[in-house]
């Protein structure tokens, strides 16, 4: 007989866990989390891999769940992450948890060891013996191990309170085994957001999701059009998703989800050490993480006064970082670095300012000299804007890759500016730019050149703008900055 529930099923996001400065648990923050998340989704996860299980202590753990259960108040089910690295410490949190009220426990495989079948299963038995419904935990990346399908489906169909199965792993045909083997018996869950449209589609019953901390809304939507087969519902919303949660799913997805909370207005701390800020999300990831969830409706637009013409208003999507007041535009610079692949990165240095002013005049200068092999161009008329490359441009395939591909790329992070609000049109008479644009010698595939300059150029003028990285950015990420190219301790 099936041991399928009727509440394993839908969207779960997997909560992330903010620090307060002094790192403890900042319990304002995470009721506010949940109370953002609580009327879009049919349950939540407290203590997962999203929400730094295994940086957290046994007790911060149970004021993690305890807080969790409090504020959701039974309104859905609160699945606790109990997995440890031991036997005896997962069966003493799962008896704690249960004590304490939780709907089920979600058990990662003892990990680090890497245990074999037999030891996975007599692990898992015991848990089982607790009497608390469990949700087995297939995680590779962070396990060391696969589950088989074998593996899964004699713990899944043996142990008497396993309800449910989360596959993390990525692997759609271990899903689709999954699907064959304990369809109907258990809940199976897909943990991996990249693939979680298909899964529900291909008869999965729902997901817990690094990315529905963010964008909850959006997945139950996609649940809902799964649950009534409507295939190009979930392939276009899921398309519109797809690199944002690529980037929370492969940029280390705790630090990844937090900065992004940050960008909604949510108050968010960083993750703990050994993850740094900057390093595995990388800041070429924050601004695509920032375009994608302004392209979702995600960032709220204000109005925001830029100091040009005795005062130029423009709606802006504004993050926690954006000043309330734009400063002096006479001379900013900002900084933009894009990729991959390695022979295709794109880096733009920008000065940006008034044309009466110093960015101006250097702008005309520039324009008066030869500058053999760095001939310099104008490549858009308002804002006035001047390309020049950084590397001495030496064959036709170059002039090429820099004069057509890169300056394409920059001018659509403008005509993307102008759209989004950045650079004011009412404005644009007063403001010129120029942009040093690097292309490797050795560039090639001619989109990317296009895209990641484009990307460049469009965290650049951001960057201007908001005089960003302020200095407490700076100082919070000193101990992980890194050469792109090369790094050694």
């Amino acid at each position: 007989m099936g041991k399928k529930t009727t509440w394993f099923k839908g969207i779960f996001p997997a909560l992330v866990t903010p620090f307060t400065p002094d790192d403890k648990l900042d319990e304002a923050a995470y009721r506010a989390l949940i109370r953002y998340v609580l009327p879009h989704v049919n349950g939540v996860v407290p203590c997962g891999t999203t929400g730094e299980f295994s940086s957290l202590s046994f007790a911060e753990k149970q004021r993690a769940i305890a807080i969790c259960l409090d504020e959701v108040a039974g309104r859905v089910p609160v699945v606790a992450g109990t997995g440890c690295p031991s036997t005896l410490e997962t069966v003493a949190l799962t008896r704690w948890a249960k004590d304490a009220g939780a709907t089920a426990a979600l058990v990662v495989a003892p990990y680090y060891l890497k245990p074999q079948f037999n030891e996975t299963y007599e692990h898992f038995k015991a848990v089982d013996e607790v009497g608390l419904p469990l949700i087995l935990y297939n995680i590779p990346q962070c396990m060391g191990t696969h589950l088989q399908w074998w593996t899964a489906e004699g713990m899944a169909l043996d142990l008497p309170n396993v309800v449910g199965i989360k596959d993390s792993s990525g692997d759609m045909p271990f899903f689709m085994a999954l699907l064959e083997k304990l369809w109907g018996q258990v809940g199976i869950f897909c943990g991996h957001d990249e693939i979680a449209g298909a899964t529900m589609l291909a008869g999965g019953d729902g997901a817990i999701l690094a990315s529905a901390n963010l964008i909850p809304d959006l997945w139950q939507e996609v649940y809902q059009a799964a649950q009534r087969g409507d295939l190009d519902f979930v392939r276009e919303r899921h398309r519109q998703m797809q690199i944002l949660i690529r980037i929370i799913a492969r940029k280390g997805s705790p630090q990844a989800v937090k900065e992004g909370l940050r960008m909604i207005g949510l108050p968010m701390s960083d993750t703990r050490h050994p993850m740094m800020p900057g390093d595995a999300f990388e800041r070429e990831d924050y601004e695509d993480m920032r375009t994608q969830l302004e392209n979702l409706g995600k960032v709220p637009k204000q109005r925001r006064v830029f100091p040009l013409n005795g005062g130029v208003e423009a709606q802006y999507a504004a993050t926690a970082e954006t000043p309330a007041k734009l400063g002096d535009l006479t001379m900013r610079v900002g900084e933009g670095f894009a990729g991959p692949p390695v022979s295709e990165i794109a880096h733009v240095d920008l000065l940006l300012g008034k044309v009466d002013g110093p960015v101006g005049r250097a702008l005309q200068r520039a324009l008066g000299e030869e500058r053999p092999g760095h001939e310099v161009q104008i490549i858009c008329e308002r804002p006035r804007t001047l390309l020049v490359p950084t590397v001495t441009v030496r064959t036709k395939a170059q002039k090429e890759m820099v004069y057509a591909e890169a300056a394409a790329g920059v001018k659509l992070a403008i005509e993307h500016s102008l759209a989004q609000g950045f650079l004011p049109e009412a404005g644009l008479g007063d403001l010129c730019m120029i942009a040093n644009v690097f292309v490797h010698p050795a560039a090639a595939i001619k989109r990317r050149v296009r895209i990641n300059n484009y990307k460049a150029m469009r965290g650049a003028i951001r960057k201007a703008v908001e005089g960003r990285p302020t200095l407490a950015e700076l100082i919070n990420e000193k101990e992980s900055a890194r050469h792109p190219f090369r790094y050694a301790p």
